[in-house]
């Protein structure tokens, strides 16, 4: 490849610096799907396994959701293999659980987390990626947690390019001579991520001038502080003393009512700010007996002065 190209310098800093994070003895797996950000991400990590004697290799995940899956699969694996890096692949089934993207992904993860036991998974999520996820918590409401993005370090999961664009990847891949593969699905605007990628953000940087995802990632890492901090302080103050509960600050308060119900059993990915928002109410507006239903077949009652979570009876 002869010089190294700044993009590619600095694709493979960001790798070393987010495995500097993890024990060196831990196993390492990187996602790969054949787009651009992953085998970008994949060229990256041989060249820092190979330095930093880590061991490291790859997994392509089939999902067999569109036709031709297993061929793109293997011609993926395929060019991890060229680029040094050992890359398996593995078929999955996937679901219907919430919906095709959230399912797909429950399988996928499942999958990774299989395949690298107590190790770490590199993830390529660039910070095109994280602008999309603040903008579409930005759209739902979905409180500072939401806006607060993706973390680089996650275990076990790494995202190494949260501080790279998609124009960058696609420079490491043309720098190694892959060829990515174009997702359909990236294109589809049934996806609401896709229509926020393809028409929100472009709109947005036209209106305000440019600068638009970077402003976006930079309000993640700055809402993130905050939100560490208030759920440090959470953790410290958790109970289910209605008295107690009510002479917490609301920003406080939420982030115990959602810290008990996960506890309870509610999936964190499904509980909204509606659903936190009726665990308050029974803590501060409570008129007689009321039940909140939660995601994951968990349900919230009052009883006297304490706060009930428990599994929702099943019908018979």
């Amino acid at each position: 490849m002869g010089r190294v190209e700044p993009v590619v310098a600095r694709g493979r800093a960001a790798v070393r610096a987010a495995l500097a994070e993890v024990d060196p003895a831990r196993p390492v797996v990187v996602a790969v799907s054949g787009g651009a950000d992953s085998l970008a991400l994949a060229a990256c990590l041989a060249f820092v396994a190979d330095r930093d004697g880590r061991s490291a290799r790859a997994l392509v995940v089939d999902h067999d959701l569109q036709p031709g899956s297993a061929a793109v699969a293997r011609r993926a694996a395929g060019q991890v293999r060229d680029l040094g890096l050992p890359a398996d692949v593995v078929a999955v089934r996937v679901g219907d659980e919430g919906g095709p993207e959230a399912a797909a992904r429950t399988a996928r993860r499942r999958a990774l987390l299989e395949a690298v036991g107590g190790g770490v998974v590199l993830l390529a999520h660039t910070l095109d990626d994280q602008a999309e996820t603040v903008l579409l918590g930005l759209g739902r409401g979905s409180g500072p947690r939401s806006l607060a993005g993706m973390r680089v370090v996650d275990d076990p999961w790494l995202r190494p390019f949260l501080t790279l664009r998609r124009t960058d990847t696609e420079a490491i891949c043309r720098a190694h001579d892959v060829e990515p593969w174009t997702d359909p699905h990236n294109t589809d605007p049934r996806y609401r991520r896709v229509r926020v990628r393809h028409e929100a953000l472009p709109v947005l940087e036209d209106v305000l001038g440019g600068g638009v995802a970077e402003a976006l990632a930079r309000t993640a890492d700055l809402v993130r502080d905050d939100a560490d901090l208030l759920d440090a302080m959470a953790a410290d103050l958790l109970t289910d003393d209605v008295e107690v509960l009510g002479r917490l600050g609301p920003a406080l308060r939420s982030r115990v009512l959602r810290r008990l119900a996960i506890d309870a059993g509610a999936r964190a990915g499904e509980l909204s700010a509606r659903h936190v928002r009726e665990l308050d109410r029974l803590v501060v507006d409570w008129h007689g007996q009321t039940r909140v239903e939660l995601p994951g077949g968990v349900h919230a009652t009052r009883s006297g002065a304490r706060l009930v979570l428990a599994p929702r009876p099943v019908a018979r």
